[in-house]
């Protein structure tokens, strides 16, 4: 049965490397998958899933206004496509996300998201809070903070090394600024250990 999947988590968690692993398994295997990603994403150049470790593929890109229901019919008249893998999933809006569910539900095509949980203000992207309601399963690919424990948020830092805590949600390139830390020291280098 076809499912929505989230696969989740930080900057710098290899989560482009697993989604080019998965859809190259399914070519290996004589299935052909359709690659999606946001049409600003590109580390690599327009319509391409790169990863930070030198591979990379051509993908379909989506905009805030495309539908992706849509696209994916598109796509499934030209032919059979075994599995749709999105990559910067959280830059999705409320709608596209009801639109791979319904795409699941009524096209029968299982449906691979991978993107970011939350921002570097600890917020829910939109397209992760739809995520997190309606996937049907969600796995988290993990990475560490530098003192070991399981990175869950990201800071964003400015040219200086100047840790950021207001700004756009969304900062086109500029990965280098990003680093991944635990809960705790995010508290800490945003400067707010009395959060709760």
């Amino acid at each position: 049965m076809p499912k929505l999947f989230f696969n989740y988590s930080t900057m710098n968690a290899g989560k482009s490397t697993v989604l080019l692993q998965a859809a190259h398994n399914y070519r290996e295997n004589g299935m052909e998958p359709y690659l999606m990603t946001a049409h600003f994403a590109d580390r690599e150049g327009a319509g391409r899933i790169a990863s930070r470790i030198g591979i990379s593929a051509e993908a379909d890109t989506f905009s805030e206004s495309s539908d992706l229901y849509a696209k994916i019919a598109d796509r499934l008249s030209q032919g059979p496509i075994a599995c749709v893998f999105v990559d910067e999933a959280q830059f999705m809006t409320h709608d596209q996300v009801w639109q791979l569910a319904r795409a699941v539900d009524d096209l029968s095509v299982p449906v691979m998201c991978y993107g970011l949980r939350v921002d570097f203000r600890g917020k829910l992207f939109p397209g992760s809070a739809a995520l997190l309601a309606l996937a049907d399963e969600m796995r988290e690919v993990r990475t560490i903070c530098h003192c070991g424990k399981k990175a869950t948020m990201v800071v964003r830092k400015d040219d200086t090394g100047r840790v950021l805590t207001d700004g756009e949600q969304v900062q086109i390139g500029g990965s280098e600024a990003y680093v991944s830390l635990c809960r705790r020291h995010w508290r800490e280098a945003t400067g707010d250990l009395s959060r709760a």
